[in-house]
């Protein structure tokens, strides 16, 4: 193979690429939604939580709120049909922004891991999550930030 069909297979093989990844994005749904606060809650429809293909309805485990007034996102988890958890996604070590690994909450700074209700499961963190109280209204989660 001479140089031009080698740039040329791999000009190829980049673009192939670059469609898949964007083909493959947008079949996922979107986990991390920007929400406005109202008063001091913010608003989630449950909806937010649906997944809809072939007449069947999914649920996401989690969805990530955020707001620029917040410091930190929470992590909103749906364990069943009326029972949600919502998490501070600060590490309470050292402050860190956690990440969600399903079921998981996991600190990339010094790796503690938190359960998908706040619980510290290892360290360095030995304090649980800060959660913040739910109530289920007319299909909407009102996430009290007080």
């Amino acid at each position: 193979m001479n140089r031009k069909e080698f740039l040329k297979t791999c000009g190829f093989g980049c673009l192939a690429g670059l469609v898949g990844i964007s083909i493959l994005e947008s079949c996922s749904s979107s986990q991390v939604l920007t929400k406005e606060i109202k008063g001091s809650d913010i608003l989630v429809p449950m909806t937010d939580f649906e997944i809809k293909s072939e007449g069947k309805t999914e649920y996401k485990k989690y969805i990530i709120v955020q707001n620029e007034i917040l410091q930190y996102p929470i992590c909103v988890y749906r364990h069943n049909s009326s029972e949600y958890s919502a998490l501070l996604m600060k590490c309470t070590h050292q402050s860190a922004e956690l990440q969600v690994f399903g079921d998981k909450l996991q600190c990339a700074a010094h790796g503690s891991e938190f359960s998908n209700k706040g619980v510290a499961e290892s360290g360095p963190a030995q304090g649980d999550l800060r959660s913040f109280p739910i109530i289920l209204e007319n299909n909407t989660l009102k996430i009290s930030l007080k």
